[in-house]
């Protein structure tokens, strides 16, 4: 049989295999489930389809090429009428019965647009995002990063480095960012956790029951009380001028319009979780690794010229963006598998990250890599519009925290966050020695 007109029948991978890569509880223990089914997938089946109960069926693109040539062929691979984010065939449908117009799309967020309207919403803050603008905020990033690294010093040498310093920091950035009031800081921190936490028993709100959309309706909750929230800071925010993120998409127009609530929200909402789970997992799985290896902590405290090296293979190596969907909107072939219209497919960035065509030695973590291609801030129209942001944050991050670290231990066992979607370590207890 030629492998043109291999289906997705055909394609079917082991069920374990599909499992370890679908299931959310598969990520919390990446090193010996989801990796190493990734692993197994670009070798043996590199663009196979899983079928995990509960779950459409869905073409799992492994290969840093494959998911470049998806992610850049908008006219092809698309969001279409389907989730871009995973759910179960239980979530999807919660959110369908929630739409009067029984749609899957519950936020009007850019993941969730096709061109146009992708790029009508996302030129309004591409501006805001430029290198000029960005770095206007490095002196109130670098002052927020001294405090955070001075309150580190003043435990007796032990802290959940995750929990209690790298969850802080990167949140108290985003809300420095925002122009919102920093007492409001614990009403991100309880909205961004609850929102990517829907699938982690230990993150569920008291108001999500147990059935198989508790995921789906941990999200819309969360959505909803996001939507209160900012859509109180919208009108506050309205006619005021300022260079804070409330300001500009509070006072930003669509269509010649003020912007309306939908809009508005729908980007704070991808700002402020997008911006915060992220940087918090590149940093805390960035700190696991220069505890596993000593010398990458040696090297960087003592040349701190290095850190945005340690930040760019940082996001290679946590890849915090576990997977985007997308949907063939119309019949076409990739790597010799025929994709049908309609069908899905589920982009795995870490795998990506680890593709050894693609990738120089992608197991080792490597300050001195070049280039360092990776797919951790995404690829194409959708790609990462807050990357510039992230990359300083880590950066100004790292310069003040290294050069005070003699040493790094673990002093208990790392957790990570039950998710296939946003995530990484949720707790990181460490012993460290000041230099």
């Amino acid at each position: 049989m030629s492998t043109a007109t291999t289906t997705s029948a055909e394609a079917t991978m082991p069920d374990e295999i599909a499992r370890a890569v679908v299931l959310p509880e598969s990520y919390v223990d990446e090193k010996t489930t989801s990796y190493p089914a990734f692993r197994w997938l670009r070798e043996n089946n590199p663009l196979g389809v899983a079928r995990v109960e509960g779950f459409d069926p869905l073409w799992i693109v492994t290969k840093f090429a494959d998911i470049q040539k998806v992610e850049v062929d908008n006219k092809t691979f698309g969001v279409g009428e389907h989730n871009p984010i995973l759910a179960t065939q239980a979530g999807d449908e919660f959110f369908r019965s929630m739409s009067p117009e029984g749609k899957v799309r519950n936020m009007d967020v850019v993941v969730y647009m096709d061109p146009p309207e992708h790029d009508k919403i996302r030129k309004i803050f591409n501006p805001w995002f430029r290198p000029g603008n960005v770095r206007r905020f490095e002196d109130q990033l670098r002052e927020l990063a001294k405090k955070e690294v001075a309150r580190m010093m003043d435990y007796d040498g032990e802290v959940d480095f995750m929990a209690d310093i790298a969850g802080w920091f990167t949140l108290r950035a985003i809300v420095t960012l925002f122009g919102a009031p920093m007492e409001d800081e614990q009403i991100f921190m309880d909205l961004s956790k609850a929102f990517f936490g829907g699938s982690d028993p230990e993150e569920k709100r008291d108001d999500v029951g147990d059935d198989p959309a508790a995921a789906a309706q941990q999200w819309a909750n969360t959505v909803r009380d996001f939507n209160t929230y900012f859509t109180q800071k919208t009108q506050e925010y309205r006619g005021r001028s300022g260079e804070d993120l409330l300001s500009i998409i509070a006072n930003s127009e669509v269509d010649g319009e003020p912007i309306n609530d939908g809009y508005a929200n729908g980007q704070y909402i991808a700002m402020v979780t997008a911006g915060h789970d992220t940087t918090s997992a590149t940093a805390s799985g960035t700190m696991l690794k220069m505890i596993e290896q000593p010398e990458l902590l040696s090297r960087v405290a003592s040349d701190i010229s290095l850190a945005p090296k340690l930040v760019e293979e940082g996001v290679r190596w946590v890849s915090p963006v576990k997977h985007f969907m997308r949907t063939a909107l119309c019949d076409t072939e990739l790597r010799g598998r025929r994709i049908k219209e309609g069908e899905r497919l589920m982009m795995c960035f870490p795998s990506g990250n680890r593709d050894e065509e693609s990738i120089r030695d992608p197991e080792v973590f490597d300050l001195d890599r070049k280039p360092n291609r990776h797919l951790g801030f995404g690829h194409g129209a959708h790609m990462c519009i807050g990357q510039r942001i992230a990359r300083s944050e880590l950066q100004i991050f790292w310069e003040e925290l290294l050069p005070k670290l003699k040493s790094v231990e673990l002093a208990g066992e790392p957790k990570y966050l039950q998710t296939n979607f946003v995530g990484g370590l949720k707790s990181l207890p460490i012993r460290f020695k000041k230099a």
